[in-house]
């Protein structure tokens, strides 16, 4: 069994990628992005933490979040939030899979049909890379080929950066492409 080592730094900053089982697009469903919401609200009354930044796309989601000082468990955070949201959902015909890799093992712990099993984080670990991060964050449904242009993308920070003057409006469109994009 594979030996996963995750960064513990209390009151750090993590860049997370969190991805649908097999890559399927339902994440940005309303049902689904409903109960996100939701699960998120609940997990932050009894494990806080800052959405630094977040973006939702059809098959996975990244986000930027801190913690608190002297805490580290954002893996207590991520199984109640997945947890959270497939109970919600069951029955919506978002989660179910007839066939779903894993087989037994999938079975016997008893995982919902609508995550992959881990997750991916990076430690953040200055405000040049913080900034790699939230660039490449809001990038992201452009380089996937949602959208030419990051406003245009409905389920991001990127709007609400814009309103705090962190981005210009119109940054982030198909023509960063020719000058090398972001992230890459």
């Amino acid at each position: 069994m594979p030996n996963y080592r995750r960064a513990i730094v209390p009151g750090g900053s993590f860049f997370f990628t969190v991805v649908s089982r097999q890559r399927r697009p339902v994440l940005c469903h309303p049902e689904i992005r409903t109960a996100l919401r939701a699960a998120i609200t609940t997990v932050r009354e009894t494990h806080p933490f800052t959405i630094n930044a977040w973006v939702l796309l059809p098959d996975h989601l990244h986000c930027v979040w801190t913690l608190p000082d002297g805490d580290a468990d954002f893996s207590v955070r991520w199984a109640m939030i997945k947890r959270f949201v497939t109970q919600r959902i069951a029955g919506t015909g978002h989660g179910a899979q007839s066939a779903p890799y894993g087989g037994a093992t999938w079975l016997k712990r008893h995982e919902g049909g609508l995550w992959q099993r881990r997750f991916w984080e990076h430690q953040v670990r200055d405000p040049t890379d913080l900034n790699r991060c939230l660039d490449y964050l809001h990038w992201n449904p452009v380089k996937h080929g949602y959208v030419d242009r990051v406003a245009d993308w409905p389920y991001s920070t990127f709007h609400r950066f814009v309103r705090e003057g962190r981005y210009p409006g119109d940054w982030g469109g198909k023509d960063l492409v020719d000058k090398g994009g972001f992230g890459e």
